[in-house]
C-alpha cells in the first residue's frame, strides 16, 4: 500500500500529503479506508452464513478490496495533479462492476433459482458497452456525445435485464422474502445510484457545468453508496436466510 506515495514532489514535499483545505483528497482517503474496512467485514462475515452464501460475500469483499486499492492511487493522483483520475476510475469500474453483476446471479442461485448463466453474460455485455463507450467518450476528442449516448445504451441494457429480463422474472418466482428484498435493493442502487455517473459525465465532461472539485466529491460519495451498500444488500440477505435455516435446524 506504500506504492502510491512513491511519486512525491521533491521541490515542495508538503504537497504530497493531505492538507485540511483539500476536501477532495480527504474524501478519497476516507473512502479508501472505508472500502478496506468493508472488505475485512465481508470476509469475516462469510464464515457466519450458510455455505451457499459464502461465495456471494467473498465476491462482495473483492468489490470493496479492489475499490479500496484504486482509491489509494486516485487520492495520490488528485494530490499530485489536482485533476480527475479518469483512467484509475475506469480501471476500477472495469473490475468491480462485473463482480457486482455476478451478485445478481449468486443470490438467485442461493435461493435455488434455475436462472441460466446467460443472465450474467447479458449483464456483462451491458457493462462492457457502458464502460468502453464511456471511457472512449471521455478520452477521445470529438467522441464525447456518441460515447455518452452509446454508454447510456449499455446501462439501459443492464436495467432491462434486472427489471424486465430473465433475472427479474426469476427473482419474482423466488419464495425467499430476504432474496426478493435484496434483489430489489440491489437493482435500486444500479438504477438510482448509478445515475450519478452519466450525470457527472454530462455536467463535468460534456458541458463543464460542474467543476472538478465538486464532481470528484460526488463521484466518491456515489462509489461509497454504490459499492458498499450494494454488497451490504447481499450480506443482509445472507444473514436473514442463514438465520431462518438455523431456526429450522434448531
Amino acid at each position: 500500500m506504500g506504492a502510491p506515495m512513491a511519486t512525491s514532489n521533491v521541490d515542495e514535499p508538503w504537497k504530497a500529503f493531505l492538507t485540511q483545505s483539500d476536501g477532495v483528497a480527504v474524501s478519497f482517503w476516507i473512502i479508501s479506508i472505508a472500502m478496506i474496512a468493508a472488505t475485512v467485514f465481508f470476509f469475516a462475515e462469510a464464515s457466519t452464513v450458510h455455505t451457499h452464501w459464502k461465495t456471494s460475500l467473498h465476491v462482495g469483499g473483492l468489490v470493496t478490496l479492489v475499490a479500496g486499492v484504486h482509491y489509494m492511487y486516485m487520492r495520490e493522483y488528485w494530490v499530485q495533479v489536482h485533476k480527475s483520475p479518469v483512467v484509475y476510475r475506469y480501471i476500477d469500474w472495469t473490475i468491480t462492476v462485473p463482480l457486482q453483476m455476478i451478485e445478481f446471479n449468486l443470490i438467485l442461485k442461493a435461493a435455488n433459482s434455475n436462472i441460466s448463466s446467460s443472465g450474467f453474460w447479458r449483464l456483462l455485455i451491458g457493462t462492457i458497452l457502458m464502460l468502453v463507450f464511456g471511457y472512449v467518450g471521455e478520452t477521445t476528442p470529438g467522441f464525447g456525445w456518441p460515447g455518452f449516448i452509446l454508454g447510456l445504451c449499455g446501462w439501459g441494457f443492464i436495467l432491462y435485464e434486472i427489471f424486465a429480463g430473465e433475472s427479474s422474472k426469476k427473482a419474482s418466482e423466488v419464495t425467499n422474502a430476504a432474496v426478493k428484498q435484496s434483489f430489489n435493493n440491489m437493482r435500486k442502487i444500479v438504477s438510482l445510484g448509478w445515475s450519478i455517473y452519466p450525470l457527472g459525465y454530462f455536467l463535468g465532461f460534456l458541458t463543464g457545468a460542474a467543476d472538478q472539485t465538486t464532481l470528484n466529491v460526488i463521484y466518491n460519495v456515489a462509489d461509497l453508496v454504490n459499492k458498499i451498500c450494494f454488497v451490504l444488500a447481499c450480506w443482509s440477505c445472507a444473514k436473514d436466510d442463514s438465520a431462518q435455516k438455523n431456526q429450522l435446524l434448531a
